[in-house]
């Protein structure tokens, strides 16, 4: 098999783009499967080759001009026929062709790939275009697909049915489509109306990695008191709810002072979140953004982990968090809900969806706090079932397995 893994720069690589394509390429590192991994708009002057552990890097400069374009659409649309332009000339063995993509660049790029060359499609769906517009409430979402048109004056409305519309016809194209949840899955059958037999879950999968040093020794390096630490990690981004994280942490200091400390691994809007704080500042932890290794000693000294998301597929976060044995206090949303088993390897926390809204209720999530930090016997038991759920469901090498016979069932 000749296969070609495409990754793309700007928003989709924030999403989880990137560190699945690593992941992946290390699942396929020693396999017969002759890997390139064809990286697009990428800040260079030119197209570069390298070859590094066995998987061949093709990177493609970014469109230039002097002058700003007034379509963007038009231009994208361009760029990627002659991202296909450069492959013909530099594909050399097409025996068992695969194009997997990793992001939505649109139905005349895959006809453009079937039409030039004797090929599979592959698309995995990192995310889907209305979890933002609609900040994941799938209520609204479901409403919006299901009427025959968008109500007068509802322009969101219209620009969501516009945007599934290309979706569909994109995932259409695939020949077969990789989900990161059954959430997902349900979705496209249902909403999209995508073939079931298209359709295929493979959750992520991460290496198991674990710092050498005990969590005391960490808790003395980097001076944290003998308290419960909850942590947050990911972009500091009203998607990710830590808006409502803050307000339940508050609510909780003023029933119980000194009872716990938060720390927050991420980078973004700062200022926005930051007067969530106000008066509550020497509880709280601010890191910025953080290499692996960093963070992976914060899991490490934490207790409690919190993610209160609008919109997940599979969380590279929550996959972290589990791996370190951390009960994760997650929301309902679209797949981190399957992600944490609710009394089991954490607790849910719902989101509220109303029909120009979503929301959580902070009392409820402050209650859920106090409810772990005051039961150790039952938060140790849910940090080890939540590490046995990583074993078994995100392991990088259950993910290794599961997506190898996805790419041999190809052909």
């Amino acid at each position: 098999m000749n296969l070609y893994i495409f990754n793309a720069t700007g928003r989709a690589a924030v999403y989880g783009i990137g560190t699945f394509i690593n992941e992946l390429a290390q699942a396929l590192r020693d396999s017969d499967i002759n890997t390139f991994i064809v990286n697009i708009n990428q800040d260079i002057p030119h197209i570069q080759k390298e070859t590094i552990n066995g998987i061949n890097y093709w990177s493609f400069p970014a469109p230039k001009s002097e002058h700003p374009a007034k379509n963007y659409e038009k231009q994208d649309e361009i760029y990627y026929l002659n991202v296909v332009y450069l492959l013909q000339l530099y594909i050399e063995d097409q025996t068992d062709l695969v194009f997997h993509l990793n992001d939505h660049p649109g139905i005349k790029f895959a006809e453009e790939l079937k039409r030039n060359f004797k090929c599979r499609i592959i698309i995995t769906v990192h995310y889907l275009d209305w979890c933002f517009k609609l900040s994941g409430n799938v209520s609204r979402f479901k409403k919006i697909v299901k009427s025959p048109q968008a109500h007068q004056g509802d322009e969101l409305g219209t620009i969501v049915k516009m945007s599934v519309q290309k979706e569909k016809a994109f995932f259409e194209s695939a020949d077969r489509i990789h989900c990161l949840s059954e959430n997902t899955r349900q979705l496209l059958r249902d909403d999209y109306h995508i073939r079931p037999d298209k359709l295929t879950v493979i959750y992520n999968g991460l290496n198991d990695s674990h710092p050498a040093t005990d969590k005391q020794t960490l808790r003395q390096k980097y001076h944290f008191p003998d308290l419960p630490v909850i942590i947050f990690a990911g972009r500091l981004d009203e998607i990710k709810g830590l808006k409502y994280a803050l307000q339940a942490f508050k609510s909780l200091l003023s029933m119980q002072p000194n009872s716990c400390h938060f720390i927050i691994a991420g980078d973004g809007a700062f200022k926005e979140h930051l007067k969530e704080c106000e008066d509550i500042w020497m509880h709280v932890t601010w890191t910025g953004l953080l290499s692996r290794d960093k963070l992976y000693e914060l899991y490490s000294i934490s207790d409690i982990g919190i993610m209160p998301s609008f919109h997940e597929q599979c969380s590279y976060v929550a996959i972290e968090m589990m791996m370190h044995g951390i009960p994760v206090i997650g929301s309902t949303t679209t797949g981190l809900k399957e992600m944490i088993i609710d009394g089991v390897t954490g607790l849910h926390i719902p989101v509220i969806e109303y029909d120009d809204r979503v929301e959580i209720d902070t009392s409820l999530l402050a209650e859920k706090i106090q409810l772990l930090i005051q039961n150790h016997d039952e938060r140790r038991l849910m940090g080890q079932n939540a590490r046995k759920r990583y074993e078994e469901n995100f392991s990088g090498d259950v993910f290794r397995k599961k997506i190898m016979n996805f790419y041999q069932s190809l052909y």
